[in-house]
């Protein structure tokens, strides 16, 4: 059983896969991955930001728990650059590790641009989407609009 050992590689995109049969590794168009949440499909450029300003809205609803998750996760993954108050003013900032953080008040975002940020990051500030869930993310979003209401 040779193929016990060595596995035949088959390419997911290419056009015949096992026994000759096309493969369609792509999903299909309008349809909802695996977790039940669209794909977020805005590219990381700067027209796919100004467009999340206007076309990316909250699904979630704000509620106190929803804003208490929100600020545990963004007491994890933001406040240590951003501050706990969103004034760009976070223990990394004042020991000097990173300068030029914005300040959540000073800065032209919303709802949307908050969120493209945390998928793709922006500037010195990476990604954030691999650790942290749908819903966290938008929680996030919602905790960091309730801080720039605060300052």
């Amino acid at each position: 059983m040779p193929d016990m050992y060595v596995s035949v590689p088959y390419d997911v995109n290419g056009a015949n896969g096992l026994n000759g049969e096309p493969v369609n590794s792509k999903p299909v168009a309008g349809t909802i991955p695996r977790g039940g949440h669209p794909a977020y499909d805005i590219p990381n450029t700067n027209e796919g930001y100004e467009l999340s300003k206007t076309v990316v809205t909250n699904p979630l609803e704000t509620t106190e728990e929803s804003l208490a998750n929100g600020k545990a996760m963004y007491d994890i993954y933001c406040a240590s650059c951003h501050g706990k108050k969103g004034d760009g003013n976070g223990v990394l900032s004042q020991r000097d590790k990173f300068s030029g953080i914005p300040n959540y008040k000073d800065r032209d975002i919303n709802t949307g641009s908050i969120y493209h940020v945390i998928m793709h990051g922006k500037n010195l500030m990476g990604s954030h989407a691999s650790q942290t869930t749908y819903t966290e993310r938008w929680q996030i979003v919602q905790y960091v609009e309730k801080l720039r209401s605060e300052l």
